[in-house]
């Protein structure tokens, strides 16, 4: 069997942006027991156009494909509540999965991507190198109950002093990071990266 997951990020129009978020992912994945069957990692640069760009690959699957929608949680994940609810009943987004699609084709980043990073913050030290400041970081070791806007803003003031990677920048740093990741950490931190994970391992 082939797999598909059709990520957010990347950027819109960007083709080097696109092709470091492929990489990336790959290596993560590669890491996390993916080694000679990893998925095919398509970025959709937007939320939107990569949710669409899911859809019509689902309704067009061959016998032996498997697609996976990964995108960013954005908002808290109420106890109990199954990707495709989140995503149909959060404000902004009110999608639902096609049809067939069950809650194994969805999954969420929580609460963003760059929440992974703190499960990983020796990474984050070595990458960022003289000035980084870890206690910047938001110290919650629930990391997916971390707000979004305070892990931002939490990795921008840890690196603020750091040279030529002074302050945080999406697209700049984030791929880097997610490519050295350990994804042992990532995976114990987040239940839904586990997930993400596990759901991969068995269906390759």
């Amino acid at each position: 069997m082939s797999a598909r997951v059709y990520v957010e990020g990347g950027g819109n129009a960007n083709k080097a942006l696109k092709a470091e978020c492929r990489r990336a992912f790959r290596e993560f994945f590669q890491k996390a027991g993916l080694a000679g069957r990893l998925p095919r990692v398509i970025p959709g640069g937007g939320r939107k156009r990569t949710y669409d760009d899911f859809c019509t690959a689902f309704d067009n699957l061959d016998d032996d494909a498997f697609v996976v929608l990964l995108v960013d949680s954005e908002d808290p994940i109420a106890e109990g509540v199954g990707p495709w609810a989140h995503l149909r009943n959060r404000r902004g987004d009110g999608w639902t999965g096609p049809v067939g699609a069950t809650d194994e084709h969805a999954h969420l980043m929580v609460q963003c991507m760059e929440a992974w990073f703190l499960a990983d913050r020796e990474t984050l030290s070595t990458l960022f190198g003289n000035g980084f400041r870890p206690h910047a970081l938001p110290g919650q070791a629930a990391i997916e109950q971390i707000p979004k806007q305070d892990i931002l803003a939490g990795l921008e003031n840890a690196t603020r002093d750091c040279g030529t990677r002074r302050g945080y920048r999406k697209g700049r740093d984030s791929f880097e990071v997610l490519a050295r990741l350990d994804p042992e950490r990532v995976t114990t931190a987040s239940p839904h990266a586990a997930r993400l994970v596990e759901t991969l391992r068995a269906r390759l």
